[in-house]
């Protein structure tokens, strides 16, 4: 509510906020002339390419040139890595994505060598995006999670907000819809409290098309207005585009064509305003299906081959893909079978090619109309088993991506309570300096305990370094933060593994002079919770996993207690994580035990399910 009633005083302002902005990048612009080269028209020049970087993408192209020359004749590598990086935020904007990409990378270099926590997340989350972009949803996700721990471990509210919004963006990708939403409301939060509105109109516009995904149009399309208002209000018309277009799409599904096509033109409009013909091309396809919806072919053809010509021209293959398979649905309609014929067979390939499933069907169900209107019975017959096939393989894999969604919800239990512990651990060390006599008193006592862990901490740390080091010194520098972030984590975990059973007995020694402190007695009791519901954290999900789990294998759990009445609960999740290929190593990590105690726990299985000693366990699974 209150963010609502935030973005309603912003909009009472935004003909004010115009204006503002235009005074102020015109005054910034008469500072640079006259400043002389040093620190401060540096800072003056960024601040111009950041206006610039969404509102006209020639400016900004001559903005950073300018900017990351004159750092290098400045020899200050602090700027230098700062313009390095907004070199490549201009290159993907503008579509070049190897550019980008090379750009990105300098930057996290650069980043390292000044230890600077704020440019490393900048230049993590730019290479994250040019992996999303590339279709490497794993790696993107990878390296967002690498920024994530930094962002934490540094403290940046907007590089963590950044981060928990775009693992939103990755999970809708993946179809985690549920958990997608999860991470974008985490992002948006954190802005309401830091009061950007434009990253929370970022937001809204993630959450728009989440709830478009899930069939809630209305709701999709009241975000993206929330979103459209903002964007215009800070006269970013890259985003106002990609805003209409998008409510134009939901007014479409909602069958209100008028409307819709009201807001594709708009959206036409502002692609040409800031030269972004990808989403003119996506609004003019949009438009042709407007065309098909209301039985007028030859208006929807019209439409589609302007798409189509823009997108050959920049290389667009999966528009062009798209394009064509609605070309193929107006000419069924106009009784043009081989001219449909050839545009689904077009797009048919280039599914293939690229192993897209959703163009492919479409493509098969027009080949089967298109050959029974031809009066090619044999091949229409051919290509409808094949559109049944591709169905049911979609079904399957919406089967799959379910219990993928739960088993990905359960190791997010795991790492969230991972991450809140850390941001915990921070609270703790603030408290502590605040109340050092206090804290000193209080651990005392705890000294051998402590001793005795940081002992094993720095043997445990050190063998790992060891282990590790010669097999990542020739990594580039991505890899190697990458390893400097799983060696806190290594950290993390085995203080915890350590600690875990001295802390609740030096808890209780040190109780009643724990209540002297109010403050310190309320953190350290908040920071026990959340190791408490840690150990507990693998049981939260079971009873919903265990339900979809047996939808989808045939009521396995009632299966097994047919063979043997008296298994237990546990002895189920075991045979459930093996017969969905989990790794002993992944099932350990689950049960937080031994990888032996694992080997123990499915010898002992095998005798219940009365297995031979050879007989493969995972393999009778699967046949239950």
């Amino acid at each position: 509510m209150k963010s609502y009633l935030a973005l309603l005083l912003f909009f009472i302002f935004s003909s004010l906020a115009i204006a503002q902005n235009q005074t102020r990048i015109d005054s910034l612009l008469q500072a640079a002339e006259k400043l002389p080269n040093d620190t401060t028209k540096l800072n003056t020049l960024n601040e111009i390419l950041n206006h610039y970087m969404y509102r006209d993408m020639d400016k900004a192209g001559a903005t950073v040139r300018v900017q990351l020359t004159l750092a290098k004749q400045l020899k200050d590598q602090s700027q230098i890595a700062r313009a390095t990086y907004q070199m490549g935020v201009w290159h993907y904007n503008y579509g070049q994505a190897d550019s980008a990409s090379h750009y990105y990378s300098l930057s996290l270099t650069l980043a390292n060598e000044l230890k600077d926590p704020v440019a490393i997340s900048k230049a993590l989350n730019g290479l994250a995006i040019m992996a999303y972009y590339k279709g490497d949803l794993m790696t993107s996700d990878s390296i967002n999670d690498l920024d994530l721990k930094n962002t934490i471990q540094a403290g940046d509210s907007v590089g963590m907000a950044m981060a928990y919004d775009f693992k939103g963006t990755i999970n809708q990708n993946k179809g985690y819809y549920s958990i997608a939403l999860k991470y974008v409301h985490k992002g948006l939060k954190i802005y309401e409290q830091l009061g950007d509105s434009v990253r929370i109109a970022d937001c809204y516009n993630h959450l728009a098309t989440l709830e478009m995904n899930l069939k809630n149009f209305q709701k999709g399309i009241d975000y993206n207005l929330i979103a459209l208002k903002v964007y215009e209000a800070n006269e970013d018309v890259y985003y106002q585009a990609q805003a209409l277009n998008d409510i134009g799409v939901m007014y479409k599904l909602l069958n209100e064509e008028e409307t819709a096509l009201n807001y594709f033109e708009r959206s036409i409009e502002k692609s040409k305003q800031a030269n972004v013909p990808a989403l003119q091309a996506a609004s003019l396809t949009n438009i042709g299906g407007i065309w098909i919806q209301l039985d007028q072919p030859h208006k929807a053809l019209y439409f589609l081959e302007q798409s189509i010509e823009i997108s050959t021209r920049i290389g667009a293959s999966r528009r062009i893909a798209i394009a064509e398979n609605s070309q193929a649905e107006a000419y069924l309609m106009l009784k043009q079978p081989l001219k449909a014929i050839e545009k689904a067979i077009n797009a048919s390939q280039y599914a293939d090619e690229n192993e897209n499933v959703s163009i492919k069907k479409v493509a098969v169900e027009h080949l089967a109309k298109a050959y029974k209107q031809a009066g090619d019975l044999s091949l229409a017959l051919d290509y409808l088993t094949e559109s049944k096939i591709l169905n049911d393989s979609i079904l399957n894999t919406n089967k799959i991506k379910t219990i993928e969604e739960l088993r990905v919800k359960f190791e997010l239990s795991q790492k969230e309570i991972e991450i809140e512990l850390q941001e915990q651990e921070l609270q703790v060390m603030k408290t502590h300096a605040a109340n050092d006599r206090l804290t000193k008193s209080i651990y005392a006592t705890g000294m051998f305990s402590f001793i005795t862990i940081s002992g094993l901490l720095f043997f445990g740390f050190n063998q790992r370094i060891k282990k590790n080091r010669i097999k990542h010194e020739k990594k580039e520098a991505l890899l190697n933060q990458e390893l400097e972030f799983k060696k806190k984590e290594l950290a993390s975990q085995t203080l915890h593994l350590v600690k875990k059973n001295t802390f609740i007995q030096e808890l209780k020694d040190n109780l009643e002079r724990l209540k002297q402190s109010p403050e310190l007695f309320k953190v350290e009791f908040r920071r026990l919770i959340l190791l408490l519901r840690k150990e507990n954290a693998e049981d939260e999900d079971w009873e919903v996993f265990k339900s979809y789990f047996s939808e989808v294998h045939n009521d396995f759990d009632q299966k097994l207690k047919e063979i043997d009445p008296d298994i237990t609960e546990k002895e189920i999740r075991l045979a459930s994580f093996l017969r969905m290929s989990l790794s002993t190593k992944e099932i350990a990590s689950i049960f937080s035990v031994m990888p032996d105690s694992v080997l123990k726990s499915k010898y002992r299985l095998k005798q219940k399910l009365n297995l031979d000693k050879e007989e493969d366990l995972v393999k009778y699974l699967n046949r239950i």
